[in-house]
């Protein structure tokens, strides 16, 4: 049996100003064709599903057309929430997509749901683990030792009955850990869940009674430990920090108990996200434009401030989603030691002195009074200041 692993679809997500409902209703069709071209079985998504807890009216339709084809090929899918999701809202309706073969678990409620997936003489077994904290495992299960993520993880495995002679299949949606070695994050991940010390790591030796870990959460595909345990990674690139990952979607053949293949099918994407560097001058010569419709984060090297350098940008890469500098300004900041800065100075000196090494100029009063209403905003200046 033939099963295709996704996750961190974020639909709904947007790219700086630019909407991705078509990137990423091309990235469905493609994800469909890869269905019908190699014969897929059942479609294991690994959470993060919409982008926002409360998914925009287009999010929610591309999903509904996406599972609906799914369940026209007679494909079953096998879906879990992520720390992006809403549970409830994922988990409407689920009661009744399970005519059209479509499985959701969207809230950890003291066991794992489990599916048993055949065809032919093949039977897998496929749990599904959406995303969960600490606190909700100690709620379930009081009599186990919880402290962090990692004892959650492996008190609900141990409540499990898991058949270790049968094929066993995983989704799940957590930060998890090889040996010693944590994932390559592609940089527009949640990492809020993740960032406190080693109290949010799941050891990868916490599903070793698993023959496939299909998980989602970080947006680079990878392995983590064995080459069974996998970040599908996100189909479509978030972020910069992405430009300069290859797409793809892990294709996992299961031909019984250990026998387990797997094969990365590459994704082209609509529009790619690339980073470009240079002169402003030599980037947008007619020699050097490629894909002029792609997604663009542009460094400039120009020692002087390019004046309204987005707008000419924009006249040869529409889709320009961020201009900065690399230059002796921006590399002299970068060793200016933070901490003594502020010692005894006022607001307006530091915005005057931040200005000046920025473009080389004093800023002018309506600047600084629009910085003055930006500081009163976020707290930082009161309004006697």
């Amino acid at each position: 049996m033939k099963l295709m692993h996704i996750g961190d679809l974020h639909l709904g997500r947007s790219l700086g100003d630019y909407d991705l409902k078509g990137d990423q209703e091309y990235i469905l069709d493609r994800l469909i064709d890869i269905v019908d071209e190699r014969a897929v079985d059942a479609v294991l998504i690994a959470g993060d599903v919409y982008d926002k807890a409360i998914p925009s009216e287009a999010a929610t339709g591309m999903l509904d057309r996406f599972l609906n084809r799914l369940a026209e090929r007679d494909v079953y899918t096998y879906m879990i929430s992520g720390n992006h999701d809403s549970d409830e809202r994922l988990n409407f309706g689920s009661s009744l997509f399970v005519a059209n073969h479509i499985f959701i678990s969207a809230k950890y409620e003291g066991k794992l749901c489990r599916h048993t997936l055949k065809k032919g003489d093949e039977e897998a077994d496929i749990y599904l683990l959406p995303f969960v904290k600490a606190s909700q495992v100690r709620h379930f299960l009081p009599e186990a030792d919880i402290v962090t993520y990692d004892d959650a993880v492996r008190a609900i495995i141990e409540n499990e009955d898991i058949d270790t002679t049968r094929c066993n299949i995983l989704v799940a949606h957590q930060f998890v850990t090889g040996q010693g070695e944590d994932p390559a994050t592609g940089g527009s991940e949640s990492l809020g869940t993740i960032s406190v010390g080693l109290v949010e790591k799941i050891g990868c030796e916490r599903f070793d009674d698993f023959d496939y870990v299909a998980l989602g959460h970080i947006h680079s595909p990878q392995q983590v430990g064995r080459s069974q345990v996998r970040y599908s990674g996100s189909p479509l690139k978030y972020s910069a920090s992405e430009a300069d990952n290859a797409k793809s979607v892990p294709l996992i053949t299961i031909g019984g108990k250990g026998e387990t293949d797997i094969e990365l099918v590459p994704l082209k994407p609509l529009r790619d996200v690339r980073r470009l560097k240079g002169k402003l001058k030599d980037l947008l010569d007619a020699a050097n434009v490629t894909a002029p419709d792609d997604f663009i984060y542009a460094t400039l090297t120009d020692e002087e401030i390019v004046n309204d350098a987005m707008g000419i940008f924009r006249q040869i890469y529409p889709n320009t989603v961020k201009i900065d500098y690399d230059n002796s300004h921006t590399r002299e900041i970068e060793h200016v030691d933070i901490s003594k800065i502020a010692d005894n100075r006022s607001f307006d000196d530091l915005i005057c002195d931040f200005y000046r090494q920025m473009y080389g100029c004093e800023i002018s009063s309506e600047e600084m009074d629009i910085m003055r209403d930006v500081a009163r905003e976020a707290g930082v200046l009161h309004e006697t200041d």
